[in-house]
């Protein structure tokens, strides 16, 4: 699977201690920051990872910043990303398996390190079950999206 990873300076260090760790199963490819900048700003790094899920680049994408919120605001703004801001484990596969969620967003001062990896291998894991149900309610989501793009 090619996922990609991307994180400013409040996601930095996690961001970095995830992609070492991804890289022995799966090609990462990373959107920066590519050095530790106090001063950047998580928009620069979190488009360019959702704008490659908008165009097939990648599968499935990991954003991080200093809360998440950031970076779920962001990444929610570019079509057919479908990104969450989670915490658990629970969410990070229901969120796919239901939701077809494609972006996982980490708050690097909200989750430690170790439990950050558990939440993205669930959500790395995980897959669509495209049950009736949840494809209705896909559907109506990119319904939604079109209406908002006129």
């Amino acid at each position: 699977m090619k996922i990609g990873i991307a994180a400013d300076h409040g996601g930095f260090h996690l961001k970095e201690k995830l992609k070492s760790s991804l890289e022995k199963s799966y090609q990462v490819h990373d959107f920066g920051a590519t050095a530790y900048d106090p001063q950047d700003d998580y928009p620069d790094c979190i488009d360019p990872l959702a704008q490659a899920i908008n165009k097939g680049e990648i599968e499935r994408g990991i954003a991080i910043c200093g809360s998440g919120v950031g970076a779920c605001i962001v990444a929610n703004k570019v079509r057919s990303v479908r990104a969450a801001l989670i915490t658990e484990t629970y969410s990070a596969h229901q969120g796919v398996e239901h939701d077809d969620m494609n972006l996982l967003c980490l708050g690097a001062r909200v989750v430690g390190d170790t439990y950050a990896a558990e939440i993205v291998n669930s959500f790395l894991r995980a897959r669509y079950a495209a049950e009736s149900r949840h494809e209705r309610r896909l559907h109506k989501l990119k319904t939604i999206e079109e209406k908002s793009l006129k």
